[in-house]
């Protein structure tokens, strides 16, 4: 009689995963996040992650640090004092002449050494194009996992962080663990996260750290400073008030109306990923997973589905208007208010009540 066969192994699983760190990860601890700082000026995305941070911090009974990177001087220093205003109760200070302007090579090496000195176990990180570009060079250099885009982050029963994150074209929700390597790290785009109350006047302690790099040792230089003048051609991810459309509008001339009710409300307009593709709208202005995430006070989305990677993108407002003829569409499960009808019509007759009731002097304050 043969023997038996084997029985099949099942798939690998975190249930079946080794939980234990290896020794060498035992002592990292505490929670990190990058201050990203171009030209002296902080980018919000950082004091959003403070925020998320703190959360993170006191589920596991750790500190929050701000690494704040950048040239010897005032602005460097005035970075540090707000990390600890949004909530971080130690900065790591590292100031550099060759830190004056972001270059790949000397902030991940800068980060790398001081990532190696002080061992933190959570490293987040703007996905900015800055933050996008220092975070997978220094998770390949840590040689530790990275979750990119995230849009929820939280402790998890063995204290993993879990790192939840849009897949499949921005179909699913995934979430990513990184057990066995420290530190884990995560990068989450601006205004996915609330921004922090600022508590002035709150102070920590500062640890400066002297990188081991040398001008000499880099091999781009900045040899001039040009501003993007189409960088910042919209600015729907600080927006208090949102107009969008979608397919549901039928035809690029449709899109009008949707800029029309936009400029009555003083309000930023925006689009559905396929009216990008379709070359409808620029890119700037796409709302979703794969574009801006949006927090405004008021979003009004005509003729769109509401497909996960759009309303990734903009469940963060306080109040969502969602008007489209499919009452079963997935927008209006996120909706506060739900407009069965035909956006073709709804939008003109919504944008002349608004023309008719708020005067020119009204429109900053319609989000107030």
């Amino acid at each position: 009689m043969s023997d038996p066969k084997p029985a099949p192994q099942q798939g690998g699983s975190r249930a079946t995963m080794k939980k234990e760190l290896p020794e060498k990860f035992r002592d990292h601890k505490h929670v990190w996040v990058f201050i990203e700082m171009e030209r002296g000026v902080v980018h919000p995305v950082s004091f959003e992650l403070l925020g998320e941070g703190r959360k993170l911090a006191d589920q596991l009974g750790v500190e929050l640090g701000g690494v704040v990177m950048g040239a010897p001087g005032e602005d460097t220093r005035n970075a540090a004092k707000e990390a600890f205003a949004y909530g971080a109760d130690v900065v790591y200070l590292v100031e550099d002449a060759v830190l004056a302007d972001y270059r790949n090579e000397p902030y991940s090496k800068g980060l790398t050494q001081l990532v190696n000195a002080h061992k933190p176990e959570i490293l987040l990180l703007g996905a900015t194009t800055l933050g996008r570009d220092l975070a997978g060079s220094v998770a390949t250099t840590l040689l530790t996992g990275l979750t990119a885009d995230c849009t929820e982050l939280r402790v998890d029963d063995d204290k993993s962080l879990a790192a939840t994150r849009p897949t499949f074209g921005g179909s699913l929700l995934c979430t990513i663990y990184t057990l066995n390597y420290r530190p884990q790290m995560a990068t989450v785009r601006p205004r996915v996260m609330p921004m922090p109350e600022r508590q002035e006047g709150r102070e920590g302690r500062v640890v400066p750290f002297k990188i081991d790099i040398t001008e000499s040792d880099i091999i781009t230089k900045i040899l001039s400073f040009m501003p993007d003048r189409d960088s910042n051609k919209s600015n729907l991810s600080f927006a208090d008030v949102v107009v969008a459309g979608g397919m549901g509008l039928q035809s690029p001339e449709n899109f009008q109306l949707v800029k029309n009710l936009a400029s009555v409300l003083g309000a930023e307009f925006g689009a559905s990923r396929p009216l990008i593709q379709k070359g409808w709208v620029t890119s700037d202005r796409q709302i979703g997973q794969t574009g801006k995430t949006i927090r405004p006070k008021l979003y009004i989305a005509a003729g769109i589905s509401g497909a996960i990677q759009h309303r990734v993108g903009v469940e963060g407002a306080d109040l969502i208007v969602a008007i489209n003829t499919d009452k079963n569409a997935p927008i209006h499960d996120i909706a506060h208010l739900a407009v069965a009808t035909d956006a073709l019509r709804f939008l003109p007759a919504l944008t002349e009540a608004f023309r008719a009731r708020i005067s020119p002097h009204a429109k900053d304050r319609l989000a107030g």
